[in-house]
C-alpha cells in the first residue's frame, strides 16, 4: 500500500499538460497519506565544475561553501529517500527526457549516497521503492527504438536502486489522442494501490 508519494512532474507546461494530467489521475488511483510535489518546470541548476568538486570531496572534509553548493542536492535526494512510490509526470520531449528531469537526475544521483560501487559493480541505495512514470508523447511510441526517455528512465532509478518500475503511457497522441487517453486510463485503473 502507498503511503508517501513523491510526485514529480517535469513538464515546462502547466495548461494542458497531458502528463501532469495522468501524474494526477495516478495519485488519485494510489490515494497515499501524504504527497511531496517536485515541480520541474522551475529550473534546477546544472552541475558544474564547482558542484563536482564539492560532491567528491569527502563529506568530513567539505567546506562550508561546498556544503551549500550541495543543498539542493541534498534535499532532492531527501525528498526521494522519505517516499515510498515515485509518481513521475515524464513528457517525451524530441524522443528523451525533459532538460528538467535530466538536470534532477544529475542531482540525485551521487556515489556514496543513492549508489555505490562495489567489487561486482554499482549498486543501488535507495531499494524498496516503486516508480511510476505517467508518460505523455505526441508521436513516439513508448518502448520503441526511437524512445530514448523510458528506457534511460528506468535505467537510472535501477541504477540508484528503484528497480520496481511501471509506466503508465499516453503516448503517440498526435496520431489518436482518444485512443491514447483511453489506453492510459486503462492501465492507470490497473494499478495497484
Amino acid at each position: 500500500m502507498t503511503s508517501h508519494v513523491l510526485r514529480i512532474d517535469a513538464s515546462a507546461r502547466h495548461e494542458g499538460s497531458v502528463s501532469r494530467s495522468l501524474t494526477e489521475k495516478v495519485i488519485t488511483r494510489l490515494a497515499p497519506a501524504k504527497i511531496t510535489e517536485r515541480d520541474l518546470s522551475d529550473v534546477l541548476p546544472l552541475i558544474d565544475a564547482t558542484w563536482i568538486g564539492a560532491n567528491f570531496t569527502p563529506a568530513d572534509d567539505r567546506s562550508p561553501e561546498q556544503k551549500a553548493t550541495l543543498d539542493l542536492s541534498d534535499a532532492l535526494i531527501a525528498e526521494v529517500q522519505t517516499a515510498d512510490t515515485l509518481v513521475i509526470g515524464l513528457p517525451i520531449y524530441n524522443f528523451g527526457v525533459p532538460a528538467g528531469f535530466k538536470a534532477w537526475i544529475d542531482l540525485i544521483a551521487r556515489a556514496g549516497v543513492t549508489f555505490k560501487y562495489t567489487e561486482t559493480g554499482p549498486q543501488g541505495l535507495l531499494s524498496g521503492k516503486r516508480a511510476i512514470l505517467a508518460v505523455a508523447s505526441g508521436g513516439t511510441e513508448v518502448g520503441s527504438s526511437y524512445d530514448f526517455a523510458t528506457g534511460y528512465v528506468r535505467h537510472v532509478l535501477g541504477f540508484i536502486g528503484i528497480t520496481d518500475v511501471s509506466v503508465v503511457a499516453a503516448d503517440r497522441l498526435m496520431v489518436d489522442a482518444d485512443a491514447s487517453h483511453k489506453a492510459a486510463n486503462d492501465q492507470i485503473a490497473a494499478l495497484a494501490a
